[in-house]
């Protein structure tokens, strides 16, 4: 039996369990404080804040929790704390923690074979390195591809994984692989019975009090593991401070602190650039970072971020195409305004960062509020050749002569219809296309409008649960529409092709 395995055994039994399957809480949020109280200055955590919103294009939220205490929060409007936010492969971290629960319940061991659990979906003559691959090596993402297996919902699976080639040994190739963390997440199921979203509500979600976690799951009913998984910030901020304090939360042991070492820590090598913080080191699901930190982050710039030298957490949700100039931010602003010990009060830097904090707003479509070209479009359908957006039409609908707007479309035979208003969001819910990875039927919306030029609309939309903004610009000539829409961010073209619709008589 491995070290780690008789550690984690022996903290399974009596009290561990207890403690795992703990639900007697309410949804207490972390402890607020001032910056000060927790050896921070205010006037340079305004200057963070401020790098972060004029330096990052696509912040949507961000939290500071300093020796367990929120010490600065912000939403960039019309992102709140109240709605959850997709976190692509931050995840993987949340997966990684459901193995280490089940690991600690002795349901099964990091050095298992993989294909002991798919008995079913192994290839009929396995090779050797298949064969060879445990637990470990889905956790360290040194499973041995050369090339990452499918990983779509409606592709991804024990079966499609296992037939994967396999062609460097097991633990001696780190390769950046979400399929790795989907098994994970099947493992789990297996040896539980549960989802692994299921799985981490009484152990993990309810003591916490994160109240309505979401997993996508693939077309078997498996939790996606390696994405999908929706909370809000604080909810972040909560998991990475359960992590900082080595699994306790609220004077219980929730998860073993064997287990938190061990994800922590370097496993394996991924690199060695001393600049990235994407060559630092990897663990189970975490990567390590330059500063002695550690973290969980997702595609666009969703991160935990641990920080055990400052006695640190920062939560943030973004948009964003660098991910390395957020941390970057964070290393060169953040780290300054720390102290050892508590400051005296800077009342008049509080509020100027209060104030900051709460009017941070995710900049509007800039233009002006009509155009003399208004009253004659407004109201007007535009049709669309058969075309590969399915797109099949396009209105600018408004009651109150151009003073707020509904953009209404016709998708794929179906309407959407998004709201806008002149330099305010207005709210509704619609379908985010685009092929992303995440899709919901109905995601909530906020959009804005400006006439960019006379006979120019831009319209942008923000999924605001989600990283996602898109910019639809409609350009008017006689009948004739010239229709573009842009992605902020995204995992293939961020631009459509231009469509020419005609004005429908």
């Amino acid at each position: 039996m491995s070290f780690m395995k008789k550690n984690l055994v022996c903290l399974s039994l009596g009290w561990f369990f207890a403690a795992a399957l703990w639900i007697g809480h309410s949804a207490v949020p972390l402890p607020r404080s001032t910056p000060e109280e927790q050896g921070v200055s205010s006037s340079l955590l305004l200057e963070f804040v401020n790098a972060l919103d004029t330096q990052i294009d696509g912040m949507h939220s961000i939290m500071i929790v300093r020796h367990g205490h929120v010490i600065a929060q912000g939403w960039w409007e019309p992102y709140g704390p109240e709605h959850n936010h997709v976190l692509y492969s931050l995840s993987k971290s949340f997966t990684s923690t459901a193995v280490g629960f089940a690991v600690a319940e002795g349901k099964l061991s990091i050095d298992d074979e993989v294909i002991k659990f798919f008995p079913e979906d192994t290839p009929a003559n396995p090779s050797s390195n298949l064969k060879a691959m445990r637990v470990r090596d889905l956790l360290t993402m040194s499973t041995g591809h050369q090339d990452e297996p499918p990983i779509s919902p409606d592709e991804m699976s024990a079966k499609s994984f296992l037939a994967h080639p396999v062609p460097h040994l097991p633990g001696t190739h780190f390769k950046y692989n979400t399929a790795a963390t989907f098994m994970l997440s099947a493992i789990v199921q297996k040896v539980t019975g549960q989802t692994v979203l299921d799985y981490l509500r009484p152990r993990l979600f309810q003591p916490l009090g994160i109240e309505r976690p979401v997993w996508e799951t693939n077309f078997q009913g498996i939790s996606l593991g390696g994405y999908g998984l929706r909370v809000r910030t604080e909810d972040i901020a909560k998991f990475g401070q359960l992590y900082l304090q080595n699994g306790r939360w609220q004077g219980k042991q929730l998860l073993p602190a064997a287990w938190i070492q061990m994800a922590t820590s370097k496993q394996v090598s991924n690199g060695s650039n001393p600049e990235s913080d994407w060559n630092q080191g990897y663990g189970f699901q975490f990567w390590r970072c330059r500063h002695n930190a550690y973290r969980g982050d997702g595609a666009f710039g969703q991160f935990c971020l641990v920080m055990p030298d400052q006695d640190a957490v920062i939560a943030i949700t973004s948009g964003t195409g660098n991910m390395q100039a957020v941390l970057n931010v964070i290393w060169d602003k953040f780290l300054p305004a720390c102290r050892q010990k508590k400051l005296r009060p800077d009342r008049v830097s509080q509020g100027e960062l209060g104030k900051r904090l709460a009017n941070l707003r995710v900049p509007p479509v800039r233009g002006a509020k009509t155009s003399a070209l208004a009253a004659e479009i407004l109201n007007c359908r535009y049709v669309f050749p058969a075309n590969d957006q399915k797109l099949g039409s396009v209105s600018v609908q408004s009651t109150d002569n151009g003073q707020n707007i509904t953009l209404v479309m016709e998708f794929d035979g179906k309407e959407i219809r998004l709201p806008a208003g002149y330099e305010q969001y207005l709210r509704g819910h619609a379908p985010l296309s685009m092929g992303l990875l995440s899709e919901f039927p109905s995601e909530p919306m906020a959009g804005t409008f400006a006439w960019t030029a006379d006979d120019t609309i831009a319209i942008k939309v923000c999924a605001y649960g989600t990283p996602y903004h898109l910019i639809f610009r409609l350009k008017f000539d006689g009948d004739k529409l010239m229709l573009d829409r842009e992605a902020n961010v995204s995992f293939g073209s961020r631009k459509q092709p231009t469509l020419q619709g005609t004005r429908s008589r």
